[in-house]
């Protein structure tokens, strides 16, 4: 009979548990013998005869530490399973080689190199500034194509000489074109046809800070001879005085200049203009101007202004009842034009907030509501427009003055100027020295 593991015998066969076997039970658990690879044994002197037959090779013996033999053998050559080189898999051991491994075409890639974030700084910031300058270009050509370049100041004849600084020519008329019956009664407008001048008013701007002068509307005034705006006939003076909005009743625009610079020897560089509707949509667009209404508040039924006293948001309608108000005042138009200076320059200085500004929401309809109702001459551009706007705020931050015209009295209704402190304030106005006169 031949030991285990070479044969079995045909007794052993039957006496076994398994096939043929007699017995019942089940043989209790043999132990094999361990044998190390590499080592000796029965078939360390014959490799080639393995002990189940021919035609395995031998196996191939792994260098490692005995320590790191998993079956604790202590043996020379310990057993190395492979996992920390990657054979498992078929790769090559960590360093790269045929096969694989991290080095290998199929190596997983290794840690992901830092940010460059000096480039992509860099290039954040290229894009935003090229995407401000195009907002910026794109948001310039469409405000001044909205402008409405209507008054020409090239038809207006014996023109003084010109100073330092900028003087506008601001003036708010009654214009109702445009408005509905329900917005004329939502206003108290009324329905007169044409228009005529509610307000004028000169802003200097210039290095001794802006200066905002209302001309009441009543001012004793000569109209000059003056060419026709249309027609372009030649109207000779009669040396007739007359009030000042007369001379916009008669020939618009071109004839008031006309009729400013002749009676203060001012030369006017820019024209603006803008309407009742026009007033009242900027108004709104800006969410409301806020205002201090003086002690005992304000009631006018013509121009439906009814404002009881301390601060207060007004909308557009009622900023418009707020202006035209003069029944209820006790200078009347006098007390009126303080009354449009302070509200005008409150406007200014909240249309040029950051708030505005910086907010596209407020900043595009603002513009809109703006530019779409105001006349200006054929010279005026936006950046003269802006600052005309940033001189008005000036004007509410302390930056400047406002005052109205000087009055020595009165003659049949008409408000009369005094010659001598007029003169004064033209002379520093166009020398763009500071103002020290002062006025009504």
């Amino acid at each position: 009979m031949n030991d285990w593991p070479d044969a079995w015998s045909d007794d052993n066969r039957n006496n076994r548990y398994g096939r043929g076997s007699a017995n019942a039970q089940p043989e209790s658990a043999r132990v094999m013998r361990q044998v190390p690879r590499g080592q000796g044994g029965p078939y360390a002197q014959n490799p080639a005869a393995p002990p189940y037959g021919g035609g395995v090779p031998q196996q191939q013996q792994y260098a490692g530490d005995q320590s790191q033999d998993p079956y604790g053998n202590g043996n020379g050559g310990g057993y190395d399973s492979g996992y920390n080189t990657g054979q498992v898999y078929g790769g090559a051991p960590s360093g790269g080689g045929p096969g694989g491994g991290p080095a290998g075409p199929g190596a997983m890639s290794g840690p992901r190199p830092a940010p460059n974030w000096r480039k992509r700084i860099k290039w954040t910031a290229i894009t935003v500034v090229t995407l401000l300058v195009v907002v910026s270009v794109g948001t310039y050509f469409w405000a001044d194509s909205k402008l409405n370049r209507q008054v020409d100041l090239s038809k207006v004849i014996d023109r003084p000489d010109g100073g330092k600084g900028t003087n506008y020519l601001i003036v708010g008329s009654d214009s109702r074109e445009g408005m509905s019956a329900e917005e004329k009664k939502a206003l108290h407008t009324g329905s007169a046809e044409g228009k005529r001048t509610d307000s004028m008013m000169i802003l200097h701007t210039g290095d001794n800070g802006p200066t905002l002068i209302s001309l009441p509307r009543d001012s004793d005034v000569e109209i000059p001879t003056f060419v026709g705006s249309e027609s372009g006939k030649t109207f000779k003076g009669t040396g007739k005085h007359t009030k000042l909005n007369a001379a916009y009743a008669t020939d618009g625009p071109e004839l008031l200049v006309r009729t400013v610079e002749f009676n203060t020897g001012l030369r006017i560089d820019h024209y603006v203009e803008i309407g009742f509707a026009g007033f009242a949509n900027i108004v709104d667009a800006v969410g409301g101007v806020d205002l201090t209404i003086p002690k005992g508040g304000m009631k006018d039924t013509k121009s439906g202004a009814n404002f009881a006293a301390g601060e207060q948001t007004l909308n557009g309608e009622q900023a418009l009842a707020f202006v035209r108000t003069r029944y209820a005042l006790a200078g009347s138009d006098l007390d009126r034009t303080k009354n449009q200076q302070k509200f005008l320059a409150a406007l200014a200085s909240q249309t040029a907030t950051p708030g505005t500004i910086l907010n596209p929401f407020k900043l595009y309809p603002t513009m809109s509501a703006g530019l779409d109702t105001l006349i200006v001459d054929k010279d005026m551009g936006l950046f003269d427009l802006a600052d005309m706007f940033w001189a008005m705020k000036g004007v509410t931050g302390g930056d400047g003055k406002s005052m109205n015209m000087p009055i020595s009295g009165s003659t049949g209704g008409n408000l009369v100027w005094d010659k001598t402190k007029v003169k004064t304030l033209v002379n520093e106005l166009k020398n763009d020295e500071k103002v020290t006169v002062s006025g009504n």
